[in-house]
């Protein structure tokens, strides 16, 4: 294990100092809470389980038998925390001779930078890695694909047949996707768009489509349905952290069974001191998991 040593801190332990940078910069933090419902958990996992419900009731003939229908789980969706940790240590003569007397507040506050990061990072990898196969959910398929399988209503799609960028049309027949979701049974749900995220390249492009009071790029001095309707009425949201430039997603209001964050254990740091060495130690750690249940929570698109 290394150490902080004096040899890394020549000018921390100079006197006439005027000021040291890069620790200490701003984050984007929290953005996860834009995207996940968070809960706590007191278990090594949590699952949640897909009922399938029941069909259309049919019609009883005069002195006829009622029919039958059975319910049954579909698939089940394991949330399985992990610990994120991190440590340092700091050697006792670099401790002694430091003459700020700042060592140990200054590298806490960048580990606690440095766990904040990872926190979002992971969060956001949900949407990233959302239209590979490669991370699949409980009905064994990636977060968006076009091809979700039921048990009554055939293969379906949470993105569009054909990938595209985000513009009007894309984003007006997205919104009309939602509203045809069903349920395992084929039975229509009440599922509406509620907030668009996006990284920071689509930001702009966001504002005009939505905020714009007319359409964007014509003449023809239409109305922007998308604004009067309040069709997204949480707005828009930029994640930092996605990865793909041109990728979008429509968060749905489908909230409790949908993309989920557990909390098993919040941030917790300590030190101690190392009897043989006399270096001092300090450590972070925490746990917790990201993850969706429901894919009808999300309709997303990789972009053209």
């Amino acid at each position: 294990m290394s150490s902080i040593s004096r040899s890394q801190l020549v000018k921390e332990l100079e006197p006439g100092l005027h000021a040291l940078f890069g620790l200490e910069y701003k984050r984007w933090e929290r953005e996860h809470a834009e995207i996940f419902t968070e809960n706590n958990s007191d278990r090594a996992f949590e699952e949640e389980t897909l009922l399938s419900g029941f069909g259309a009731a049919p019609t009883k003939a005069e002195g006829g038998s009622v029919e039958f229908d059975t319910a049954s789980e579909q698939w089940t969706a394991r949330y399985v925390h992990e610990t994120i940790a991190l440590a340092f240590s700091v050697t006792e003569e670099a401790v002694e001779d430091n003459l700020y007397d700042t060592l140990s507040k200054r590298y806490t506050a960048a580990l606690a930078r440095s766990m904040a990061y990872t926190k979002q990072v992971k969060a956001a990898n949900v949407l990233n890695n959302g239209f590979s196969s490669s991370y699949v959910g409980g009905d064994g398929k990636a977060m968006i694909t076009t091809d979700h399988p039921t048990l009554a209503a055939g293969d379906l799609a949470n993105e569009p047949s054909t990938a595209s960028d985000l513009s009007e049309t894309s984003l007006e027949s997205a919104i009309i996707s939602i509203g045809g979701f069903v349920d395992d049974r084929n039975v229509p749900v009440a599922v509406n768009a509620r907030k668009l995220i996006i990284p920071k390249d689509l930001a702009f492009t966001a504002q005009r489509i939505l905020k714009s009071d007319l359409r964007v790029g014509t003449a023809d001095n239409d109305t922007n349905a998308l604004r009067q309707m309040n069709i997204l009425p949480q707005g828009y949201a930029v994640n930092h952290y996605l990865t793909d430039t041109d990728a979008w997603f429509i968060l749905t209001d489908l909230i409790n069974s949908g993309l989920t964050m557990f909390q098993r254990r919040p941030l917790k740091t300590s030190m101690e001191p190392d009897f043989e060495s006399g270096n001092m130690r300090f450590k972070a750690s925490e746990r917790y998991s990201f993850g969706w249940s429901d894919w009808r929570a999300i309709f997303g698109s990789p972009g053209a």
